[in-house]
């Protein structure tokens, strides 16, 4: 628990540096990190040789994450935003490069998207996770860019570098993204990034479903439903969302 705990505090860490920090041999942290990497609690990065927290993580800390502002908060907003536009609505949060879902109401439709929390999905092909990368500075945008190669899913995933930077100020300018099957085929997603006290994003609420019901002619009447909704939660938890 204190190799856990510690590594929840100072995430990215090398075996070296972590038996170094907790005073340990590296063959028993070693044995601790492999323990806790069975149980899905960490994860190790292979291009970087470090630690991470791993998502299971999240399932464990679920009863805490319900007592917190934001998910309580975003609950009956992601539930007026589903029955307004009749999508599944979704609240996540990044975590390593990646959106992590921590909140979700499905629409009763047959056909829906599903993002159950704990679901894992890379930032540059997610409607959440582009919202939080337009909000980023050039400086973190970059730093993200670097870790390697954008991974491609379909036939749209933006892999090119100038792209998704061409993609996020459009991002930024309008208020929303849009992520047109850049990650599954037939399903497009609109995203608003939520803002806290600091006006820095914390989180993003979207609305997902088939591309025959979410279409380019719906994409309007949807962002204002989405953006109302990230208003909503920007406020309920004190936040201020910026003027750019």
């Amino acid at each position: 628990m204190e190799v856990f705990e510690f590594l929840s505090e100072a995430q990215g860490k090398t075996l070296s540096a972590l038996a170094g920090d907790l005073e340990q041999s590296p063959a028993t942290v070693y044995r601790i990190l492999v323990t806790l990497e069975v149980r899905g609690l960490v994860e190790f990065d292979q291009a970087d040789q470090v630690w991470h927290i791993g998502p299971r993580a999240f399932l464990i800390g679920a009863r805490f994450l319900k007592r917190t502002s934001l998910v309580d908060r975003a609950r009956p907003l992601l539930r007026q935003l589903m029955e307004a536009t009749g999508e599944t609505a979704n609240l996540g949060i990044e975590q390593n490069g990646n959106v992590l879902f921590v909140s979700q109401v499905e629409t009763n439709a047959s056909i829906r998207a599903f993002f159950p929390p704990g679901t894992l999905s890379r930032l540059h092909a997610s409607g959440i996770g582009k919202a939080l990368l337009s909000q980023m500075d050039d400086h973190r945008i970059n730093r993200f860019l670097d870790r390697g190669p954008l991974e491609k899913f379909t036939e749209y995933t933006l892999t090119e570098r100038s792209a998704l930077i061409a993609d996020l100020a459009t991002t930024r300018a309008r208020g929303y993204a849009i992520d047109g099957e850049e990650r599954n085929l037939g399903m497009r997603c609109i995203a608003a990034p939520v803002f806290d006290i600091h006006d820095e994003a914390i989180a993003g609420i979207s609305v997902s479903g088939p591309t025959t019901r979410v279409t380019p002619e719906e994409i309007e009447r949807l962002s204002v439903a989405v953006l109302t909704a990230s208003h909503k939660l920007t406020a309920a938890i004190g936040g201020a969302t910026p003027d750019h």
